[in-house]
């Protein structure tokens, strides 16, 4: 039989240790049963530990991402080149460039329409979105309201995962070109004019 959880003195040590073996994503109220605390109270000490992780004084390799119902524990960046050295990972990810395009040009003017990011790029995205939406970096979250209702996306909560971001408000700064028509006008005279599972050729070569 499985022996009963222990009485542990620190509690913000076990938290560390729990975050460090899962690898990804943990609940609160996860956290707050193992514990034997209050979910609310779980994430006010979660909180308080990332102040201390993610200060620019301090000294550890790894960052605390605060999330919604979640929290995990991550390598910073700058020491990406050191992990890869050492793990034999080849640089570089799975994103293609336009991927990366679509990717930006979502997370900064969130919630958008295909059309939109179209519009932007001066290029179909179709193959784009269509690769992000099986990574889960981004989802539909609604339908613009406009003739023909064309879906709108937004970043996911795996996309700050994945670029070690707490929220939006942490992207760096930065300015994008914005389309040259109004986003309606635009989803109703290129939404019924193209078809949105049609990826250009060009994009499906990248």
């Amino acid at each position: 039989m499985e022996n009963e959880l222990q009485p542990i003195l620190n509690i913000e040590s076990a938290i560390e240790a729990i975050l460090f073996a899962a690898g990804y994503p943990v609940r609160y109220d996860k956290l707050a049963e193992v514990l034997g605390l209050g979910t609310a109270d779980t994430r006010h000490l979660v909180e308080n530990m990332a102040d201390a992780y993610n200060a620019e004084t301090s000294t550890r390799g790894l960052r605390l991402l605060i999330f919604k119902d979640t929290c995990q524990l991550c390598t910073k960046e700058q020491y990406a080149p050191y992990i890869r050295e050492a793990l034999g990972i080849r640089r570089g990810g799975n994103l293609s460039a336009s991927s990366m395009e679509v990717l930006a040009v979502i997370a900064y003017n969130q919630p958008v329409t295909r059309t939109y990011i179209d519009t932007v790029r001066g290029v179909d995205s179709s193959y784009a979105v269509n690769s992000l939406l099986d990574k889960e970096l981004i989802e539909a979250c609604g339908r613009l309201d406009a003739p023909g209702r064309p879906m709108l996306y937004a970043t996911t909560e795996k996309f700050l995962r994945v670029f070690g971001l707490n929220s939006l408000t942490e992207l760096p700064q930065t300015e994008l070109p914005k389309p040259p028509i109004n986003e309606e006008a635009t989803a109703v005279e290129n939404e019924n004019a193209s078809d949105p599972q049609t990826a250009s050729s060009s994009e499906q070569s990248e």
